[in-house]
């Protein structure tokens, strides 16, 4: 208790901005002004249009309307959050290879990459707020529609855009707030980050409910009129973009520089790609699996080629799920009609065809191949995380089509999936740090100071640490690129480096070595760093020996020492706390646009009872006459 009362009534940790800690107060007032003015513009807008006064609004949707052939409140919204997600897209891609090749920011408005970022997920925001406010008064967007107010109705859609937009744009101001408090940390997989990622990601699934919404709202005749092709495309851009959503987090393996076991890469592929592709083959039609493969190359490969070739950074690589498609449309010849059944079979397909599909890719263009330490713990947990993704996605496309099954098993299902890849994740993220495996290397230099590079040999004690490793490189990054070079076995334990290790200036070089539960680093060159004095420099002297460290210690340099335990363990809490309300958000919107949509069965008629005809009755014969 006396060190959370000293904490909270300090200010210093949180009012004092440094590179290693947070933003200057100067920047953090620079950007809250620009982010007041912004939303006070966007409310004008928002809120002129729904009076009559500001008309700009509905032009805008008037126009998109006439071209697209969706209505203004579907039209707009749609155009504006997919191009504000490309926007994020590369502005994070270009991010993260910034953040490797040089270091830490010297001020978050210092990054022409942030306000990428934010422009991005600020967009995304917008177009759910456009969503929300474009449809007229007394107008019902669909039987889905929400009724905030009078006669104010908002399309499902709409809010679970927004609400994502302003998920992911909260992840800023947490951000400095987490430097603050534990200093940068240098991994894509930190809380915040997780938070904007997953705001922007999880865009599509709004996006696709408002696409539905939009075509239902239509008559039967302008429905019947569409184009099949024109329908497929729309579909195939938001299943795309899906793909690519839930992939970013995959993001530290694809430039190489993953901080966690090996075994979580096969993970996010195998969950990315049975969420994305079964649901694309149930909502697109036949070959929809394919359409979304293709266009997440496209689209991964042309980020590629801007962040690498046109700005110059490292090359973020990406997983090709082809033959988690062809595994995914195998599947559907025969199940197609059963969703569920579909969705695990599939799952089962990729959590074996396509991991080995995967491997063999890597082998080919990855930064870090995958090698026989995976097995047999990848595949297995791969396996699960690909039935629980599979099921998730069949669920989606139910939801879409409007044919959710029963809602205990609705509702079961997602619960079950999140349940199983959150103790996938515990499992993955659970290390152990040996204390008697050490190095003896010998630094050879190849070329002198200034701009000193070097070739190592390396004789890893015990030799048995690195008998069968998931990867052993030397890694340079932060100095002005990234270096990833596979250390090549000479017999013994020994090895050498194959291509010049740069050991000047801001460079942060290490050996890494990742066997089993055991993630290790070993440093050879660290620089001085007054921003971080409780970090000391490492020298690259010509022979030395080291112990082999948790390679937290060395990636994570710059996180303050000293920070209580308590807080370590509440703060990611309350982030995870937030994402699960976020998903619970989503899968509600989901439920709503799946109920709404369904046709409900015709009720059965009690057979009508046929009547006897009536005899007349017989009239006594004394009666007759």
């Amino acid at each position: 208790m006396n060190k959370m009362l000293a904490l909270l009534s300090s200010p210093i940790p949180l009012a004092h901005g440094d590179p290693a800690g947070g933003a200057s107060l100067d920047q953090v007032a620079i950007a809250t002004a620009i982010g007041v003015g912004l939303f006070a513009a966007l409310a004008a807008l928002c809120l002129g249009y729904r009076s009559g006064r500001v008309p700009y609004l509905g032009r805008a949707a008037g126009f998109t309307q006439r071209v697209v052939g969706l209505p203004g409140w579907a039209s707009l919204p749609s155009i504006v959050s997919m191009v504000s997600l490309l926007v994020a897209l590369f502005g994070m891609y270009w991010d993260i290879s910034f953040h490797i090749d040089a270091g830490r920011d010297p001020g978050p408005l210092a990054n022409p990459a942030h306000y990428l970022i934010l422009a991005g997920l600020f967009g995304i925001f917008s177009a759910g707020c456009f969503a929300i406010c474009l449809p007229k008064k007394n107008e019902r967007p669909g039987p889905t529609a929400i009724r905030l107010t009078g006669n104010w109705y908002a399309p499902v859609g709409g809010v679970l855009i927004a609400s994502c937009g302003a998920f992911g744009l909260l992840g800023f101001p947490l951000d400095d707030l987490w430097h603050r408090l534990f200093g940068q940390d240098v991994t894509l997989w930190g809380p915040t980050h997780l938070m904007m990622i997953g705001g922007a990601g999880m865009t599509l699934i709004g996006q696709a409910v408002l696409l539905v919404e939009g075509m239902r709202a239509r008559g039967p005749r302008q429905r019947r009129a569409d184009p099949p092709m024109i329908v497929r495309l729309r579909r195939t851009a938001l299943m795309g973009g899906l793909l690519i959503g839930l992939s970013t987090f995959q993001a530290e393996f694809d430039f190489g520089v993953p901080q966690f076991r090996f075994v979580l890469e096969p993970v996010l592929l195998a969950v990315a790609a049975s969420v994305a592709l079964v649901c694309a083959r149930l909502w697109i039609g036949r070959g929809g699996a394919l359409l979304t493969a293709a266009m997440f190359i496209g689209v991964r490969g042309a980020i590629a080629l801007l962040v690498h070739d046109a700005s110059g950074q490292s090359l973020p690589h990406f997983p090709l799920y082809v033959g988690e498609a062809l595994c995914v449309e195998l599947a559907a010849l025969f199940l197609v009609r059963r969703p569920l059944a579909f969705g695990a079979v599939s799952g089962l397909l990729i959590g074996t065809a396509g991991f080995a599909a995967e491997w063999g890719w890597s082998l080919i263009a990855m930064p870090i191949p995958w090698s026989s330490d995976l097995f047999p713990e990848a595949l297995i947990l791969a396996l699960i995380a690909a039935v629980a993704g599979g099921l998730v996605g069949a669920l989606i496309a139910c939801a879409l089509r409007g044919e959710l099954p029963a809602r205990p098993i609705a509702r079961a299902i997602p619960a079950a999936a999140l349940v199983a890849i959150l103790a996938i994740f515990a499992d993955g993220l659970w290390t152990t740090t040996p204390t008697n495996v050490q190095a003896h290397v010998s630094l050879h230099q190849v070329q002198p100071a200034p701009h000193r590079t070097v070739a190592a040999t390396v004789r890893i004690d015990p030799p048995s640490a690195a008998a069968d490793p998931a990867w052993l490189n030397a890694t340079a990054w932060q100095g002005g690129g990234l270096v990833i070079d596979r250390l090549a076995s000479q017999g013994g334990g020994v090895y050498k480096t194959t291509q010049p290790i740069p050991v000047y200036g801001d460079w942060k070089a290490t050996i890494r070595l990742q066997n089993g539960r055991e993630v290790l680093g070993l440093p050879v060159y660290m620089p001085d760093d007054p921003e971080i004095p409780w970090a000391a420099p490492v020298a690259a002297k010509p022979h030395f020996t080291r112990a082999f460290v948790n390679d937290h210690q060395l990636l994570q340099r710059e996180q303050k020492p000293g920070v209580p335990t308590w807080l370590k363990a509440v703060a990611p809490l309350v982030v995870l706390g937030l994402a699960i309300g976020f998903l619970t958000l989503l899968a509600w919107g989901l439920g709503r646009l799946g109920r709404a949509g369904a046709v409900p069965a015709p009720a059965r008629r009690r057979p009508e009872r046929r009547l006897r005809p009536t005899r007349p009755a017989s009239i006594p014969t004394g009666a007759r006459s």
